[in-house]
């Protein structure tokens, strides 16, 4: 039985252009950017050219660009880096600003920041729906901020903030702005949010996981996590991996050259899905924003049905998802991000998210059909 994948927001297949285009740097032209000979000088310009691409679509500079290791480590850097960058420039700067609904790479940066550099941590409320309220931003903000770190879009609703507003605010009050852009590549707009910095992780745009980005403004100062031989421009030491900044950069631009079609296109099959679950499955709440929510996106409680048993009925019936953040797999606690939206916990741990990747799309009432069955299997114990 072949299956149907629908957990694109917990990683997608690479791209075989994206291999195609990796595989001189694995095989032939492997060497070290750092080298001062002919084949370390040419990964350098392969590196070069793919920061250049990069920063292109991201609509920053090129000296902008700082490849990591994956999203997790671009959101440390951000949060890490700004908010001790800030401090060595003017150490009343100690408060650090997010939402209580934010990626664990977030909060957990936080929290470090709070237990061991005696950081202020501002958490903002969202409303039912998962948006932040600009105002209440502008309200939080002091002469002590150093930084504000947001998703644009939740990983495990989907709903997309108003990251121009959010901007807005931020510069208006001279404090820099990022952006977790991880779930929005490939869906939303990356260039002129506004925002100060931006995360990416290549695995949700079709290069290979363990590769990603921080592009920071070269205005914002910037306190490295990894200390070494300087690369990155100091920001990040350690050899870089060449050929996962080339694969990064191919996936990004056929990401934003497919964008807006297959925002569309998506779009259309998502809202048809989820008005089929809501008029099939008896209790079913769909989770998040019901319009400002990435393309993709489709999440659910089913009251009365373990998410986790609903998984397995699914699996059986040859359909492959997850109940939100792989990040959080494993856990036997509700969900923070639906707590925060005002759901009970128990009707939080039935939690069950769909999400679409950019290929040919399932045919939405079937799609719809099959959770059906599958929730009213584990409701009646069969």
């Amino acid at each position: 039985m072949s299956l149907l994948y629908l957990d694109h927001a917990a990683t997608t297949p690479v791209r075989p252009a994206v291999l195609e285009a990796m595989e001189p740097f694995l095989t032939r032209r492997y060497g070290n950017p750092s080298s001062h000979h002919t084949v370390g000088e040419a990964a350098a310009g392969a590196l070069a050219d793919a920061r250049t691409r990069v920063a292109r679509v991201l609509g920053m500079r090129s000296g902008d660009i700082v490849f990591t290791a994956g999203g997790t480590e671009a959101n440390n850097l951000a949060v890490k880096g700004i908010a001790l960058g800030a401090r060595g420039v003017d150490p009343r700067r100690r408060q650090v600003i997010t939402t209580v609904i934010e990626h664990e790479s977030i909060l957990e940066s936080c929290d470090y920041l709070r237990r061991l550099h005696g950081a202020e941590v501002t958490l903002l409320p969202v409303d039912g729906t998962g948006c932040v309220d600009p105002d209440r931003l502008a309200q939080a903000i002091g002469p002590g901020t150093a930084v504000v770190s947001i998703g644009y879009a939740n990983n495990e609703v989907g709903t997309v903030q108003d990251a121009a507003a959010l901007a807005a605010v931020c510069a208006a009050h001279r404090v820099p702005l990022h952006l977790d852009a991880v779930q929005a590549a490939g869906w939303l707009p990356l260039a002129g949010t506004g925002a100060d910095a931006l995360s990416i992780a290549g695995h949700k745009v079709g290069a290979p996981q363990g590769t990603g980005v921080l592009a920071v403004r070269g205005r914002i100062p910037l306190e490295p996590l990894v200390h070494g031989g300087g690369q990155e421009r100091g920001r990040r030491s350690g050899t870089e991996n060449v050929a996962g900044a080339v694969g990064l950069a191919v996936a990004l631009e056929i990401a934003e050259a497919e964008r807006v079609d297959a925002a569309a296109r998506v779009a259309a099959v998502r809202d048809g899905f989820i008005a089929a679950v809501l008029a099939t499955v008896p209790d079913a709440r769909l989770t998040g924003h019901p319009r400002h929510r990435l393309p993709g996106s489709a999440s659910f409680t089913f009251a009365g049905a373990s998410g986790e048993a609903v998984l397995l009925q699914l699996e059986r019936r040859g359909i492959v998802t997850s109940s939100g953040s792989a990040c959080a797999a494993g856990s036997d606690e509700p969900s923070h991000v639906l707590l925060a939206i005002g759901i009970a916990p128990d009707v939080a741990q039935t939690a069950v998210r769909f999400t679409f990747g950019h290929g040919p799309a399932p045919d939405s009432a079937a799609l719809a059909a099959t959770v059906a069955s599958s929730v009213a299997a584990v409701r009646s114990g069969t």
